[in-house]
């Protein structure tokens, strides 16, 4: 739900009711108080019954928005034909019977680690595009306006929420911690901004705290800080003022009950307070050789900072590919229509490579593994055959169209199985070879790890019941 400006190691002093409200960032939404408190009126935690046993309680989503090409990666084909299997080489792993692309040298060695799931696919309504695809991956849900160019109408209090937002409302951080964090930079094709990234129609009270900064640079924190004039002691005198003067507020009385009034504030006061956010951000507290194995680039440092979100609390963190879904490939996007190897070889796959196998090596050495789900995946894959379009666009002689027909993602820990491949794809990697698995199905896996019953009936705006996920968690990626 946030945004995070200003600069580090920042105290305040004589906060007034909307300087308050801003520790939250909530005032950036353009809203008043009363609107504010209504909103976290309604916004108390969806706790829910399960039957199901957690398998997770934390979540890491790794999001290689733009469609990296499966077959130049994770799945290649040494004995299809060379306009299929392209320039690269395989090479073995740790596991034995799986091999993967030389361009991943780092992650064959952790492989042991993971589940490699090679049957993903799905048949897109009308053209496909990354917008509609990456709204479903996040959601759930498949898109229900697509204009003619395959992209979505931008951002609704109408849409679907992000899959992180459920969660964080259900299973809400215990102790003073953020939620739900995403970061580098939004979910992004064109001018379409942000499309399934929000909470939709749970409110924005339950928006990702939104970190749309470079964390391999210097990160400002001043919505999370005190102002060093300001002591601990005085800041509460004032919080405690603050509540004295709201509680005789009759507007703000009809507009939320005293329960949510208190419970906000005291949400607010006690992430300030407490530290705990604004140390998990500070990567200053990291060692040089620990943010050298990550990679000193904004993917490796954003894997680093989610890390220290997992330790610190944070129930879901997102981590976007930091590139817009159709950006450039030879800046650092993985819409490789005009050029596939040089940029794969050269610029993309090294930052994935290192960030990735430092991110679960660490996240395995230090236990984080056992209780946090990690998911790795894009949006779609890769045309197996070069050069031609499935998609309406333009490809160059080496270049690959979009894919959605059969790709690849990862799972680590939460419960998942290690050192195994789950499914399979066909001779060319077009198609699965078998147990196809629907991003919708992996969704409900999510949901599924946490104790979630996927098909849980929650009101969407209109108060019409609609299940949280119409896919089936898939079981035989568990041990």
């Amino acid at each position: 739900m946030l945004s995070i400006p200003g600069k580090p190691g920042r105290t305040c002093d004589g906060w007034s009711r909307r300087e308050l409200m801003r520790i939250g960032g909530l005032s950036l939404l353009g809203v008043s108080l009363p609107d504010v408190l209504r909103m976290e009126a309604k916004a108390a935690p969806a706790r829910v019954e399960s039957k199901i046993q957690p398998r997770a309680k934390q979540v890491v989503m790794i999001f290689l928005q733009g469609g990296p090409s499966h077959i130049d990666i994770w799945d290649p084909k040494p004995e299809a034909p060379a306009n299929i299997r392209g320039e690269f080489k395989a090479i073995k792993t740790k596991v034995d019977g799986i091999q993967v692309s030389e361009t991943m040298p780092m992650l064959a060695d952790v492989m042991d680690k993971v589940t490699l799931i090679r049957s993903m696919s799905y048949t897109p309504s009308g053209l496909f595009n990354h917008t509609a695809a990456m709204y479903q991956m996040m959601t759930g849900w498949p898109p229900d306006k697509v204009s003619p160019s395959g992209q979505l109408e931008p951002p609704s209090p109408r849409d679907f929420p992000h899959m992180g937002c459920h969660i964080a409302n259900m299973l809400p951080p215990e102790g003073p911690m953020l939620p739900f964090v995403e970061m580098p930079r939004p979910l992004q094709e064109s001018n379409v901004i942000g499309k399934g990234g929000a909470a939709g129609f749970l409110g924005k009270a339950h928006d990702p705290y939104r970190l749309y900064q470079d964390p391999n640079k210097t990160v400002r924190l001043d919505d999370l800080s005190l102002r060093s004039e300001v002591s601990p002691e005085r800041f509460k005198d004032r919080f405690e003022l603050l509540k004295g003067i709201n509680g005789s507020m009759k507007e703000l009385d009809k507009a939320v009950s005293s329960y949510a009034l208190n419970e906000y504030y005291e949400k607010a006061y006690d992430l300030v307070l407490s530290g705990k956010a604004r140390d998990a951000f500070d990567l200053a507290k990291e060692k040089d050789a620990t943010r050298d194995r990550y990679g000193r680039h904004t993917f490796g440092q954003s894997l680093l900072m989610s890390r220290r979100l997992i330790e610190a609390g944070t129930r879901f963190v997102q981590v976007n590919w930091p590139s817009v879904a159709n950006g450039n490939p030879e800046v650092d996007a993985w819409d490789t229509h005009a050029a596939n190897f040089g940029p794969l070889k050269n610029i993309h796959c090294p930052k994935l490579d290192r960030g990735l196998s430092a991110f679960l090596t660490d996240m395995d050495d230090r236990g984080l593994l056992k209780d946090t789900l990690v998911v790795v995946t894009g949006e779609f894959g890769r045309s197996p055959k070069l050069g031609v379009s499935t998609s309406g666009n333009v490809n160059s002689p080496d270049g690959r169209d979009h894919w959605p027909y059969c790709y690849t993602a990862i799972v680590a820990g939460g419960g998942t199985k290690r050192g195994v491949q789950y499914g399979a794809s066909d001779a060319q990697a077009s198609s699965p070879a078998d147990k196809p698995v629907h991003p919708v199905d992996l969704v409900a896996t999510v949901y599924y790890s946490l104790g979630i019953e996927p098909r849980m009936e929650v009101l969407n705006d209109l108060k019409q019941p609609r299940a949280l996920v119409e896919g089936s968690p898939v079981l035989g990626l568990f041990s």
